[in-house]
């Protein structure tokens, strides 16, 4: 099977030995679960004018108080094609549609069109989910997220790599019809989130890269050694990327040394170029920023980094003589 081309938003993103930078939605500090969404398209159209190389949509749909975060609080779906209508190169990232509650053909459906209307930009990060709380709300069994989530992907590649596809799944049956709209660039990147419930062979074979969550140097070097050593063993030439989310409140000290926070650190923009380098020389090709608990506005915050930080870290496109996707095996 021939790797299908890259597309305008995995090349923003992504090239091998490179790293580059997006922001999660919402682009807000703020306390509780809930954030206010002001000026979002305004900052959305800020973070492209400085270089970013994504903007990262979540998928909450329903509020869990005992969770704490709601996300971007609207649809992903809704959102993507809001701020894809307000924006013109950045890549429209998902971390991440939550597979196994979805039915295929309706993630194949949104995710065509926002791929379409936006020119290629979409980069789909998918995941098996972590709030059994909302299954129960979907008539689904959370202990069998993982299988639904296998069948979920191959009904959604499927669907959208064929035309008039022949498929007999759990999920449905399909023959003598056809989804459209198809892909803008006929395949839209797919990054699977954590293990979602598979072993990382699964992932390599089935994924276009691999979005994990942050760990120290030492953990997340071997995980990257280990996803390029079965990269090659069984997609040889293929490059596949590697991403990770990152919570960040930078201090108006520069040179603050990093304190924890959640799935982040508290620490000056200097600190920040350097673990920023340290994770490239690692292997890390994107981290994308959630300023949620900033100490700071997020406005400010992103006009630093944007200043100081993007430069270091620019977008590359792609070498187009790479190749990039899944391999085509069957589940």
């Amino acid at each position: 099977m021939n790797a299908p081309k890259l597309t305008s938003g995995f090349q923003r993103m992504f090239a091998p030995g490179r790293l580059t930078l997006g922001v999660f939605f919402a682009i807000e500090s703020y306390s509780g679960d809930t954030p206010l969404m002001l000026r979002q398209v305004e900052l959305a159209r800020r973070a492209e004018q400085l270089g970013f190389s994504a903007l990262w949509f979540r998928d909450v749909p329903l509020h869990d108080p005992g969770f704490g975060d709601v996300g971007q609080i609207y649809d992903p779906w809704v959102y993507l094609g809001y701020i894809a209508a307000h924006t013109t190169s950045i890549a429209l990232a998902t971390g991440s549609i939550i597979f196994p509650i979805r039915h295929p053909l309706h993630i194949a459906k949104a995710a065509a069109s926002v791929d379409k209307l936006s020119e290629g930009r979409l980069v789909l990060g998918i995941a098996s989910g972590d709030r059994p709380v909302e299954y129960p709300a979907f008539g689904i069994d959370f202990a069998t997220r993982g299988e639904r989530f296998r069948e979920t992907l191959h009904y959604f590649h499927e669907t959208l790599s064929s035309a008039f596809p022949v498929i007999q799944s759990p999920l449905g049956r399909q023959e003598g019809i056809d989804l459209i709209p198809k892909p803008y660039d006929g395949h839209i990147p797919v990054l699977i989130t954590g293990n979602s419930q598979q072993d990382i062979e699964w992932i390599v074979k089935h994924a276009d890269g691999w979005i994990y969550y942050p760990r120290s140097l030492d953990r997340q070097e071997q995980s990257i050694k280990e996803w390029r050593e079965l990269t090659q063993r069984h997609c040889p030439g293929t490059f596949k990327p590697f991403a990770q989310s990152l919570y960040v409140d930078l201090t108006l000290d520069r040179n603050a040394t990093p304190e924890p926070i959640h799935l982040g650190f508290r620490l000056g923009t200097n600190r920040l170029i350097e673990l920023l380098l340290s994770l490239q020389e690692i292997g890390v090709n994107h981290v994308a920023l959630n300023l949620k608990y900033g100490s700071r506005q997020a406005a400010d915050v992103l006009e630093e980094i944007g200043a100081d930080i993007v430069p270091l870290f620019p977008v590359q496109l792609a070498d187009k003589s790479l190749t990039t996707g899944r391999s085509g095996l069957a589940l």
